[in-house]
């Protein structure tokens, strides 16, 4: 007899096989097929963020998008960043963030500009009056053929967005990050078990774990935790985006649990590092995979 109690991991969601599809990037989510479960009719809030100031880039849509409402429900004011052609993606998420009664905040711009970096992390401050929670999630990746085929400036289009966005808006936010205040990175499964087709997108990925680690032993002392969160296959706009339609059918079957992930299975996780519940919890890096190891 079953315990109706319990959920079925590898049948919460959706097992039938994406079909092959294509978007240029950064991808929308409108047109995916299926639409990624973000957590807008699941995820449950219990006051755990109540009063943060939260900024999260890739806050429009996929994993940042399913963060900033669960942030949201959480009892966060959240603010976020995206590309200016991702507007749609973001006034959508902004209307879940006041759905939950919290105040939104949209920042369209490039964060491969140190200049908007730095402009993000000034306007939230002066928004919500501070800034305690920081989500590192924007990131780019296309599909590689091999080494010989990475352009230059496609390379420094990954590392503009996946690394330096990172280190410009960290260097902008600590000086007046607060003592249980808490930096939370999304590095990737890639950046333990990297593919060929992805070898940029992975060299970065790597790097931010680095990051992570070096950051939570500088501002530990501070009372700033350091975090990341490894995502394993998650059914998010970049998927469609990478330009692979062919592998799609096979999107996340390599995993233990059989699936892709949806943005809603990681939203708990970022939820869990950013507040006072891992106040002892710093340099860790979160797997969040289907049972793949890191």
């Amino acid at each position: 007899m079953h315990d109706d109690r319990l959920v079925d991991p590898t049948t919460k969601h959706t097992t039938t096989p994406f079909p092959s599809q294509q978007q240029g990037p950064p991808g929308l989510t409108m047109e995916m097929r299926p639409l990624p479960d973000h957590g807008e009719y699941t995820y449950r809030g219990s006051g755990r963020l109540a009063g943060r100031r939260a900024l999260i880039t890739g806050g429009d849509s996929g994993i940042g998008r399913a963060t900033a409402i669960a942030f949201a429900r959480e009892g966060a004011d959240v603010a976020i960043s995206y590309l200016p052609e991702e507007e749609d993606d973001a006034v959508e998420t902004a209307r879940w963030i006041e759905d939950a009664g919290r105040t939104p905040l949209l920042m369209p711009g490039d964060l491969r500009d140190e200049g908007f970096c730095a402009f993000v992390i000034a306007r939230t401050r002066s928004t919500f009056g501070g800034l305690d929670l920081l989500v590192l999630n924007a990131a780019h990746q296309r599909d590689r053929g091999g080494i010989s085929e990475i352009p230059t400036a496609d390379l420094e289009h990954v590392v503009r967005v996946n690394l330096f966005a990172p280190v410009f808006l960290a260097r902008a936010a600590v000086p007046t990050m607060q003592p249980g205040s808490s930096i939370i990175t999304t590095t990737s499964i890639q950046g333990f078990d990297p593919s060929s087709r992805l070898v940029d997108y992975a060299m970065t990925k790597a790097a931010l774990v680095a990051f992570t680690k070096a950051l939570a032993e500088e501002l530990g002392p501070r009372g700033i935790r350091v975090n990341a969160v490894a995502p394993g296959p998650i059914w998010t706009p970049l998927i469609p985006a990478t330009g692979w339609p062919e592998h799609l059918p096979e999107f996340g079957k390599d995993t233990p649990l059989g699936r892709a992930g949806q943005p809603a299975e990681l939203a708990g996780a970022y939820v869990y590092l950013a507040s006072d519940d891992a106040s002892y919890v710093s340099g860790a890096i979160l797997p969040v995979t289907g049972g793949r190891t890191l």
